[in-house]
C-alpha cells in the first residue's frame, strides 16, 4: 500500500483457508481496507491455517483470488500461521513456566459425559459466551507427579489456561473499543475472561489455538487496530488477558456488524453459504458486492 509509513496504523484481515469466502468475509475485508486507507495506515493479510485437517492450499488460493477481485491490496509477505508454530510454542512455554496453564486429560467426549451427568442430577453447568459448557477443571487437582507420568506416556491432553490464576496475576483488564468506522470515539470496555473458564491454548500435537496464535500474531506483526466481526467481541476478554500475561501490546478494537442470511442467521462456510467465487461466476461485480454488504 503506497503512501504509508512504517509508523502508520496497522490493520489486518485474517481468514482461515477452510472454505470459500462469503459476503461476510467480503464486508470485513473491505471494511479493514477502507479504514486503513482513511487512516493512512497499512493492511496486512494473515492466513490462519493451524487447523491442518481442514485448511487447504486450494482454499488459500481462492481467498487470494477473491480479495484481488474485490480490489483489495495488502502488504507482502502474507503471514501463514503454519510457518510460525515455534513462536506459539515460545509463548506457551512462558505460560507453562509461570504455572498459568495445566494439562487437561479429559477428552471432549469425557467432558460432555461428565457435564451431562451433572445436568441429569439437576446441577446447572455454566456456559461460556458461545453457549458451550465451561470446562469443569477436574484436572487441576492432579499432582505434578501424576501429570508428568501421564504426559510421559504420551496420553492425549490439552493445555488449558488456569483462568482464575491468570486473572489474579493480570489484575483488572480493559480494552479500547471504537464506536464507529471513523474511529473518532472509543469506549473503555471491562474485560471478563472469567466468563470463558479454562480455555484451551494448545494441544499435545498442536502447539497453539486461535486465542494464543491471534494475540501472538497481532503483536509480532505490529497490529494496532483489530477490526473483526461482532461475534468475536466476547473473545477479546481472553485476548486481553493473554496480552497482559505475555507482555504484549494492546491494540484498539472495532467489532463490526455481521452480514446475515435471508433467515437472519450469520453466514457460515460450514453451511455452504454462497461464496464470492460463485457470485463472481454468476456475473456479479465488485461494485455489486459492495452494495450488497452496505458499503
Amino acid at each position: 500500500m503506497s503512501g504509508t509509513t512504517r509508523n502508520a496504523p496497522v490493520f489486518r484481515f485474517a481468514p482461515s483457508p477452510n472454505g470459500a469466502l462469503h459476503l461476510g468475509h467480503a464486508y470485513s475485508a473491505l471494511l479493514n481496507a477502507g479504514m486503513a486507507s482513511r487512516a493512512g495506515g497499512r493492511l496486512l493479510l494473515r492466513i490462519e491455517d493451524i487447523d491442518a485437517a481442514r485448511c487447504t492450499p486450494e482454499y488459500e488460493a481462492g481467498i487470494l483470488r477473491d480479495l484481488a477481485w474485490l480490489g483489495i491490496a495488502w502488504e507482502e509477505p502474507v503471514r501463514r500461521q503454519s510457518d510460525h508454530l515455534h513462536e506459539y510454542e515460545q509463548a506457551l512455554a512462558r505460560l507453562v513456566a509461570d504455572e498459568l496453564v495445566y494439562p487437561a486429560f479429559m477428552s471432549r467426549g469425557e467432558t460432555r459425559a461428565h457435564i451431562a451427568e451433572l445436568e441429569d442430577r439437576g446441577r446447572a453447568c455454566p456456559r461460556d459466551p458461545d453457549g458451550a459448557p465451561i470446562y469443569p477443571g477436574l484436572d487441576k487437582a492432579l499432582g505434578q507427579r501424576e501429570r508428568r507420568r501421564r504426559m510421559s506416556e504420551a496420553e492425549p491432553f490439552a493445555w488449558r489456561l488456569d483462568t482464575d490464576a491468570a486473572i489474579a496475576a493480570a489484575g483488572p483488564l480493559h480494552w479500547r473499543e471504537f464506536s464507529g468506522e471513523d474511529m473518532l470515539r472509543a469506549d473503555t470496555i471491562a474485560a471478563r475472561p472469567q466468563d470463558w473458564g479454562d480455555v484451551v491454548l494448545a494441544r499435545r500435537d498442536v502447539p497453539t489455538s486461535y486465542h494464543l496464535s491471534v494475540v501472538t500474531d497481532d503483536a509480532l506483526q505490529g497490529v494496532t487496530h483489530v477490526v473483526r466481526g461482532l461475534d468475536l467481541r466476547p473473545a477479546t476478554s481472553i485476548h486481553r488477558l493473554l496480552q497482559r500475561l505475555l507482555g504484549l501490546p494492546e491494540p484498539a478494537y472495532f467489532h463490526h456488524r455481521l452480514i446475515l442470511g435471508p433467515d437472519g442467521r450469520k453466514l457460515s462456510k460450514s453451511l455452504r453459504d454462497t461464496g464470492l467465487a460463485t457470485l463472481r461466476d454468476a456475473g456479479h461485480t465488485p461494485g455489486d458486492i459492495r452494495k450488497t454488504v452496505g458499503l
